[in-house]
């Protein structure tokens, strides 16, 4: 089994060249967040994740959640775990200070929630949806929602819950059943099934936070006639003790592939006619408010992709280390050596390190965006880091992950057949990292996002500026990674030229856009990726050439980004080819015939 340990060196690269650590101070809101403070609370964080955290891994998913009552029940340890969440305030980093947060960036809650999910993603999926939750209500509830829910959601004394999925509607989440109906008293009814609910029940605290996408009678139909509505678990009084216990519970627990800690819950609504509910913002807007929290829960999930393939590569290094077996290509002698000194088993763990580390700087420098967007002062300023955050948003949760899953793979065929067995561990990182690319909006319509909406918003000035930046830095490249100017401009050429294809179709070519959606985000983020590893080479370089850091370090991260260019970027940049060719061959094959005449 394997130890975690939070890589806390590698964290504080990615947040001062990706994060914006050194702008922080600098920022309203944050200037608290100094050098010091900041190095302290990472300490900590990685202290809690690596010895109170991680160990209860493998017992979630072991143990799994189950039904006893009308409550879902959790394994005793995450209760200690629990506990000691709430106890540190971890929960409270990123919030104002008039909601009962501390007031700091949202980029270093980001990196310590990645330490968390590392030491635990089951249980880290808590603490997600609830943050996702918060800041919906926050951005369209009532001032009274706000008050009377959310202190208590901020300190995690009550957790949230997103309840769009239903058996009729999934991706299409249009197609939902949902009723709402309005009471005399301002209230609405709500009744209908969802599935698929992540921690919709639990006994990790002592109220539930639902927000749940219904109709209103007489509603369009489609998405523009969903509203979106909180609905406690507990009825909450005017004095903000709990009352009595509302018409919603778990009906049944789903049978997963992976992430056994996290209950995933068959949620009843109004079964005995009495689940009351409150509407959070105005009638037919849901869809648009569960945004909010769906854009925030989408990086998140992004990061679960970076923080289990880092856990897995770390067991995998590990093994290869002490695993003997073969005798070393071109040495002169046979004896066996341990696997970590065959080329191909440091392909295989070159490649999650690398592919981890760039997904990581774009998760960070998206994060950055959100804050600068929510806290700079000037208003220019605000709406570029917004387009640049919408536009990274679907590369951070498409792309890491996508990489969360091919690192989770890599590192288990490190371990040979012994990665088969359940015993040694890595199958769960394996299982945990599949649910990331479906959950949350599938990968394939992140893509759609990406081609389809983000590319056009504003004219295309947010990717138009990124492209620009990656040429103006590729073409003054200096030291070391001077060798890789032409390969990066390369690179981002070929984005451009994908981009302005794509760019140009308009909807006469929709489904040519729709065809190219998943090659071009692969490209796209790769591309992005290799710049930004590039970026932290190029001050990797300088700190060395200062001796200013762990030469150990910094000498790794520039091979680190250098393998990066030379094995990984080649490969996405040959996309363009498949952007390019259009939806002929892609559509041309009747239905049937995908089942039929082979």
């Amino acid at each position: 089994m394997s130890d975690y340990r939070a890589p806390l060196e590698e964290i504080q690269f990615a947040l001062e060249t990706c994060g914006g650590l050194n702008e922080w101070v600098n920022t309203p809101g944050f200037e608290e967040a100094g050098e010091d403070l900041v190095a302290a609370v990472l300490d900590e964080a990685a202290k809690l994740a690596n010895e109170i955290i991680a160990p209860t891994n493998v017992i979630g998913d072991l143990k799994g959640a189950h039904i006893e009552g009308d409550t879902v029940v959790t394994p005793d340890e995450f209760k200690k775990v629990q506990e000691a969440f709430v106890e540190g305030g971890w929960s409270t980093l990123a919030y104002p200070e008039s909601l009962g947060g501390q007031g700091l960036p949202g980029t270093l809650a980001f990196a310590i929630t990645e330490m968390v999910t590392s030491a635990n993603m089951a249980f880290s999926l808590q603490p997600l949806l609830t943050s996702g939750a918060i800041e919906a209500i926050i951005a369209h509830g009532s001032k009274e929602q706000i008050a009377k829910y959310v202190p208590n959601m901020v300190s995690a004394k009550w957790t949230g819950a997103m309840n769009l999925t239903e058996p009729g509607a999934g991706s299409d989440v249009g197609a939902l059943k949902a009723k709402a109906e309005k009471q005399p008293d301002g209230s609405y009814k709500i009744s209908g099934q969802k599935i698929f609910i992540t921690w919709g029940d639990h006994d990790l605290a002592e109220n539930i936070i639902h927000l749940v996408l219904a109709r209103l009678p007489g509603a369009p139909e489609g998405t523009r006639g969903i509203s979106m509505f909180l609905v406690p678990k507990f009825h909450v009084n005017d004095d903000g003790s709990l009352g009595d216990r509302n018409d919603v519970r778990v009906v049944s627990l789903e049978h997963k592939l992976g992430i056994h800690g996290s209950p995933t819950c068959v949620m009843a609504f109004g079964e005995n006619d009495n689940c009351i509910g409150y509407i959070v913002g105005e009638e037919n807007k849901g869809m648009r408010n569960m945004f909010t929290m769906m854009n925030h829960a989408r990086v998140g999930v992004g990061l679960q992709g970076v923080s289990v393939a880092e856990r897995a590569y770390q067991h995998a290094a590990a093994f290869a280390q002490e695993r003997i077996q073969s005798a070393e290509i071109g040495a002169k002698t046979r004896d066996a050596v341990a696997i970590i000194r065959h080329p191909d088993v440091r392909r295989l763990l070159m490649t999650t390190r690398a592919t981890v580390e760039a997904a990581r700087a774009i998760i960070y420098r998206n994060v950055w965006a959100f804050d600068r967007a929510h806290h700079a002062s000037d208003p220019e300023v605000r709406r570029k880091a917004q387009g640049e955050a919408d536009l990274l948003t679907p590369l951070s949760k498409a792309y890491a992950t996508d990489i969360g899953v091919e690192g989770a793979s890599l590192a288990l065929q490190v371990f040979g057949g012994m990665g088969f067995i359940e015993e040694t561990g890595a199958a769960q990182f394996y299982r945990d990292s599949r649910i990331a690319p479906i959950y949350e909006g599938t990968n394939g319509i992140q893509a759609l996002d990406l081609a389809g909406r983000k590319l056009n918003d504003a004219g295309g000035e947010h990717w138009k500026s990124l492209i620009e930046e990656m040429k103006e830095f590729a073409e003054g490249m200096d030291r070391g990674m001077k060798e890789y100017k032409d390969t990066l401009v390369d690179a981002v050429t070929a984005l451009e030229d994908a981009a302005t294809t794509l760019f140009a179709n308009g909807f006469e070519n929709i489904v040519d856009t729709a065809a190219a959606a998943t090659p071009y985000l692969r490209l796209f983020s790769t591309v992005v990726g290799a710049y930004l590893l590039c970026k932290q080479a190029t001050e990797a370089e300088r700190r060395l050439a200062a001796h200013d850091g762990n030469p150990a370090f910094l000498r790794a991260k520039i091979t680190t980004a250098r393998f990066y260019v030379e094995q990984i970027l080649p490969t996405a940049t040959a996309l363009l080819g498949p952007i390019k060719a259009g939806s002929a061959s892609l559509m041309e094959i009747d239905d049937i015939d995908f089942c039929e005449n082979r």
